[in-house]
């Protein structure tokens, strides 16, 4: 109609000739010959569906005179004879019509062609041949270098002309997942559930399960976060799926613990699954989709109430707006519910005193928690020692160290370096370095940090021949080498004590090792060699360093 409106403006405009009444003639005759077009192409695709369901053994030679008649090689002609056989009775009809034009010469069906037949097929229940036929334009689509979400908006987009039934998007989910285009498939149930259309649950343990055997672990949760908040709750095997994700990852261990520590008891597979989704949700920051998850699951009874509340108050810690006050009349509601307290808890307690600087009101909580039969474990001690050695309180952090040794815990190489840095910086660098020895006893594994750390302080105080030692043991140990931390270190201590021969013969030593210095360890020989008034090799550094493409430090 939009044509014969441009048409009429055209001849208005260029053709003076004609009167307004011979132009409404000219249009009122041009629409009459479209609609008789259009009638006679709608009783013609009448007469033959008609023909084909009376012979339908005898028609194919039938046919072929038929076509150019029909037009029927034109693609939005024949999805008009396919919905004139849209009903389950003329399903295998309607196959067979698809097939036979799909042998024609030159002619190659569209995606809406494909998609009717799969809704004709599905609801007249030939699935077989309904999968097989996704599976080929899902192919057709990839092997063309598109992509096959458009797959699901031409399904979806056909779905009310043909009267189709939901199962043919469980049916199209589960073909993405055969294929391996799992992205795709978790992209267009997404867009079918803005478009207010569910799948089944079997359809997303289907492609939950083959994008956990393709080792996809960050999508596997991404899914299975997205059914929580779609309220497709899942049952046992996709929770069985889920169970063997975290053993993938290696986390399983860690999420068992969580519970063990807020619990008591082991928890259930569903319970263990639903909790390491709201850590990690609340780990990236999502602290409200975490506590919405988190009630649903509590209405569902997908997690136990002394789970919920302590993971609500940890999502409300790791909030910016925390505050001890806010916690605190949480923790103090979930005692009133006659939930118990637990060691997650008090952890998370310790470790917000220890971030406020209040070590006291830490040790308290400590005793306390000792004194309720509370076992601590090795992320309490952590947060002590850290929170001691921060606010200058040296004696109690190597205490809180010497504990956790001595209750077959090791600190985090973390917290050990950040107490290493802060005593190596004082009169306790001595102890420290008799720490870290206890603890390489007991199995602790020090990276380049911890061995910069103690080469800075014995460098500090003079003492070569022990910066020397250090960087020999790390030389030797398997699980961390020298690199460019540790070199800086070694320079910078060599050249404080007026050793440059020793310094030059580490600067070549680390060039050998494939260690590219910087502007700084440069800056510092160069420094170094000016102060002894070794000029020439001052300069000579310099044009190296000019040639490495180095810019001067400041």
């Amino acid at each position: 109609m939009g044509f014969l409106l441009q048409s009429g403006k055209t001849l208005l405009n260029t053709s003076t000739k004609f009167n307004l009444h011979q132009t409404i003639s000219i249009l009122t005759t041009h629409l009459h010959t479209t609609t008789t077009r259009k009638h006679d192409q709608t009783t013609t695709i009448l007469h033959l569906c008609n023909s084909l369901r009376r012979n339908r053994r005898n028609w194919d030679h039938w046919l072929s005179k038929k076509l150019a008649s029909l037009e029927l090689t034109h693609n939005s002609v024949v999805e008009k004879v396919l919905l004139e056989l849209k009903e389950p009775h003329d399903a295998k009809l309607a196959l067979k019509l698809f097939h036979w034009l799909a042998r024609r010469p030159n002619y190659h069906h569209g995606v809406e062609s494909y998609c009717i037949i799969v809704h004709i097929l599905v609801r007249g229940k030939f699935l077989i041949d309904a999968r097989v036929l996704l599976e080929s334009v899902l192919r057709k689509r990839v092997e063309g270098g598109e992509s096959g979400f458009m797959v699901v908006e031409v399904l979806f987009g056909t779905y009310k002309r043909t009267l189709s039934i939901p199962f043919v998007f469980d049916l199209l989910v589960q073909t993405y997942s055969k294929l391996r285009m799992f992205d795709v498939a978790f992209d267009a149930w997404k867009y079918l559930e803005e478009n207010r259309v569910s799948c089944s649950l079997v359809s997303f343990n289907k492609l939950i399960h083959l994008v956990q055997k393709s080792d996809k672990n960050v999508l596997v949760w991404k899914i299975y976060e997205y059914m929580i908040k779609k309220r497709t709750y899942p049952n046992q095997f996709t929770v069985s799926t889920m169970i063997n994700a975290l053993c993938k990852e290696g986390k399983l261990q860690d999420s068992v613990d969580i519970l063990d520590r807020i619990h008591g008891k082991r928890c259930s597979p569903g319970v263990i699954v639903n909790t390491s989704l709201i850590f990690r949700v609340i780990e990236e920051g999502r602290i409200d989709d975490g506590i919405v998850y988190l009630k649903r699951m509590l209405q569902k009874n997908m997690i136990i109430d002394d789970v919920a509340y302590s993971l609500t108050i940890y999502a409300r810690y790791k909030s910016e707006k925390f505050n001890l006050e806010s916690g605190q009349k949480l923790f103090d509601e979930m005692l009133s519910r006659g939930i118990s307290s637990n060691s997650f808890l008090y952890t998370l307690f310790i470790g917000a005193h220890c971030k406020e600087g209040t070590i006291d009101e830490a040790n308290w909580l400590m005793e306390e928690m000792k004194v309720k039969g509370l076992r601590p474990y090795d992320e309490t001690f952590n947060v002590l020692i850290e929170g001691c050695a921060r606010v200058g309180r040296f004696e109690e952090s190597l205490s809180f160290c010497e504990e956790i040794v001595k209750r077959g815990l090791l600190p985090s190489c973390s917290v050990f370096n950040e107490m290493l840095r802060k005593l190596c910086e004082t009169k306790y660098l001595y102890r420290a370095n008799e720490m870290l020895s206890v603890l390489l006893d007991k199995g602790f594994l020090p990276n380049e940090i911890t061995y910069s750390y103690l080469i800075d302080g014995y460098g500090r105080q003079g003492e070569i021949h022990e910066v020397l030692k250090l960087y020999h043991e790390m030389e030797y140990r398997s699980d961390s080498s020298p690199g460019l931390l540790t070199y800086a270190s070694l320079l910078r201590s060599l050249c404080e004590c007026d050793k440059l021969k020793e310094a030059e013969k580490y600067l070549a030593i680390m060039k050998d090792r494939s260690v590219t210095p910087t502007s700084y360890v440069y800056q510092m020989l160069i420094d170094s060699h000016y102060k002894k008034g070794d000029t020439e090799r001052a300069l000579q550094l310099k044009e190296e360093m000019v040639r490495s493409k180095l810019e001067p430090v400041i």
